[in-house]
């Protein structure tokens, strides 16, 4: 029962980030009440009635008006009792377990969850600490992931049944440990959660959905992790292992751009060529990034798009894109054949990945392949050993095309959950 006149105050808030601070002022809307009135309780010591012992405030987070926050101010009354000497502190009905919360701004929270919202977005959206989103996000997903309590708590089977999955591992506790997960790649559900990364997870995942389920899934995404997809293949040997073009393409650039480039740095040290040398520098990026990156950063430069704003206090300037990519990373390809060699491997690798006739991409990737043995090179040589031993495994994407993308989202969600000191939920 609302006991008096809503009060209005003002309070400053975060929206930005830790690199871009921005405070704004926001109003807040208190609303004072009280619970309504009913018979004293039984004490549940002595079991004799109890008496009235004064009133108690709390104030809980309420459903925002807007940008303007909304809290409600709650008289509890607390009861004492003349034998025993118990108390007890009425409890508010329409606040959320756990939290100084009202449950119509807990089912708030959680339905933008759902529906994929970021912690940071809800916490500013609901006007929330991002610690309170993610404790509501953990409870949210324990409800919906697992079953049980306690000791016997466990992760729920799977109702609906999955055509492809997805199975990656990610560090923890700074690589001193590493976790499993599996998700089901079209609805994103985490179908198994485990530490280590060793074969026994993929075996113990299919005894957890046994055969007769897994007998319906087509393929698995995952990583060139030769661990996991040996796994699957030994208890289900109809699967199709699935190397998707994002890992691919990642040991493209780091095993064999970056060293291609460190060794010709490395040359031209020892020819004392400092210009050359000079010129080398901070390309890795140019020299990674795709030819629509290179255009779109063009076009950045162009409209004068700012990348870094400035700050008076710190004496920083600001910062606008810098154009002349696509000009530098012509020189750097004309001035090396190696170079040449990676732009043209890569262009090949990208028109293979888009081929959904298994031959036609079997063909791309053996071209790829003898491109990379032309040179001569022992990173293209690795490259070129890495897409034999696992061609198969890239070929099946012309035929099931999904990646593992879905996968490493949830890795990240996951660590963002966990919050680096707490344990998988």
């Amino acid at each position: 029962m609302q006991t008096g006149v809503p009060k209005e105050s003002v309070r400053t808030e975060e929206f930005g980030t830790s690199a871009r601070r921005c405070s704004r002022p926001v109003q807040i809307l208190t609303v004072p009440g009280r619970l309504a009135a009913r018979e004293a309780p039984s004490c549940p010591c002595c079991g004799k009635a109890m008496e009235g012992n004064g009133q108690v405030p709390i104030a809980l987070r309420h459903l925002p008006l807007g940008m303007e926050r909304a809290r409600v101010e709650v008289l509890r009354p607390r009861w004492a009792c003349r034998e025993c000497g118990s108390t007890l502190m009425e409890e508010v009905p329409f606040r959320a377990p756990g939290q100084r919360i009202t449950l119509p701004l807990l089912t708030f929270v959680c339905d933008l969850l759902a529906l994929g919202q970021t912690l940071k977005a809800v916490s500013l959206t609901a006007g929330l600490n991002r610690n309170v989103v993610k404790k509501i996000e953990r409870a949210r997903l324990s409800a919906l992931y697992t079953e049980g309590e306690g000791s016997r708590l466990k992760l729920r089977k799977p109702k609906r049944q999955a055509r492809y999955l997805g199975a990656d591992e990610f560090k923890l506790h700074n690589a001193r440990r590493w976790a499993t997960v599996i998700i089901d790649l079209k609805t994103g559900h985490v179908l198994w959660l485990a530490y280590t990364k060793r074969k026994q997870v993929v075996y113990d995942f299919c005894d957890f959905v046994l055969a007769e389920w897994m007998l319906y899934v087509e393929a698995i995404a995952c990583d060139m992790n030769a661990g996991f997809g040996r796994a699957f293949l030994k208890r289900h040997p109809h699967l199709d292992i699935v190397y998707d073009y994002f890992h691919l393409i990642k040991n493209f650039n780091e095993k064999v751009i970056c060293k291609v480039r460190k060794d010709k740095q490395a040359r031209l040290k020892e020819e004392s060529n400092a210009e050359a040398v000079r010129a080398l520098k901070h390309s890795t990026y140019i020299l990674m990034s795709g030819a629509d990156t290179r255009k779109r950063k063009e076009r950045d430069a162009h409209a004068g798009k700012v990348v870094s704003r400035g700050n008076a206090l710190f004496g920083k300037e600001e910062a606008l894109q810098k154009g002349g990519a696509r000009e530098r990373y012509k020189e750097l390809i004309s001035q090396n054949e190696l170079l040449a060699a990676c732009d043209i491997a890569g262009e090949m690798l990208s028109r293979a990945y888009g081929y959904r006739q298994e031959k036609r991409m079997r063909d791309a990737m053996e071209r790829v392949v003898e491109v990379c043995r032309g040179t001569k090179d022992r990173h293209f040589g690795w490259f070129a050993r890495l897409v034999e031993s696992h061609m198969d495994g890239i070929v099946a994407h012309a035929r099931h095309h999904i990646s593992s993308g879905k996968v490493e989202g949830t890795n990240q969600m996951i660590k963002t959950l966990r919050g680096g000191r707490l344990g998988i939920p």
